[in-house]
């Protein structure tokens, strides 16, 4: 088959990181550089590989040209940087059509989408947790063997997610962009912005279930479930306690380094 005729038979995709509605349910995955793209079919699939070899020969790893100029994070191809900056701006322009949320990339909408289906298939098989994503179980799984692939490249620190390192990164570089309009708070992240403005609102979206308080965050209100469920998941690794908060750890920890 010539390159032409193979480029016909390819379902057209606008851009590397698309991927399509979330009704169509068969999907095949591969990962291509740093982004995952989906099909509804395998030969859609095969094809889209044997084009990517003709028009876009694998690049050695550690070649990335394109660099952003705010938190000097690397990428192989243009686009990859593109959607990365989307990360300093704060860039929202995917909003879901039945919620209030909006997402800078359309592949978190889509996946945010399936949460409204109510749809979970995807077990864990070492706890009782389901997912409606296969990647947010795959992320999960992680929890578990406690591995932590994403290395920051300027101290010891690791991260279990990759927008963990790259929040991390921002650290570095001592910016803070995003300035409270109500008090001379400034922070690196504009979702850390976002937190901070509730101390001023006042609002409290977060309820517990089981009790009548409600949290300006949501990490608080997982944090005090905890007092009704009694899990302890943060575990000292020198004895057999565990705590509900990893700051509870870390003080205890403190106790082993003075043996």
């Amino acid at each position: 088959m010539s390159e032409l005729n193979l480029k016909e038979e390819i379902e057209v995709i606008e851009e590397p990181i698309t991927i399509l509605p979330v009704e169509m349910k068969l999907k095949e995955e591969i990962e291509i550089y740093e982004n995952p793209i989906y099909f509804t079919g395998k030969s859609y699939l095969v094809n889209h590989d044997k084009l990517v070899i003709i028009e876009h020969p694998m690049t050695p790893k550690e070649e990335k040209p394109f660099k952003c100029s705010i938190c000097e994070l690397t990428f192989s191809q243009k686009i990859y940087l593109k959607r990365h900056q989307k990360t300093h701006t704060g860039e929202k322009p995917y909003q879901c059509s039945q919620c209030d949320k909006a997402f800078s990339h359309k592949r978190n909408l889509i996946c945010h989408q399936e949460t409204h289906t109510g749809e979970k298939p995807y077990q864990c098989s070492q706890c009782d947790k389901d997912f409606s994503h296969h990647g947010s179980l795959t992320h999960h799984l992680k929890t578990h063997t406690g591995e932590k692939p994403y290395q920051c490249c300027q101290c010891e620190k690791a991260f279990l997610h990759k927008h963990g390192l790259i929040d991390h990164q921002i650290t570095h570089t001592r910016e803070k962009p995003n300035q409270c309009s109500q008090c001379d708070q400034a922070f690196s992240l504009k979702s850390n912005l976002i937190r901070h403005q509730k101390t001023h609102t006042g609002e409290k979206p977060y309820q517990c279930s089981q009790c009548d308080k409600a949290f300006s965050q949501k990490y608080d209100l997982i944090t005090h479930q905890r007092t009704h469920t009694g899990e302890k998941p943060y575990l000292c690794s020198q004895c057999d306690k565990g705590f509900s908060r990893k700051s509870y750890l870390k003080t205890h920890q403190i106790t082993h380094h003075g043996e």
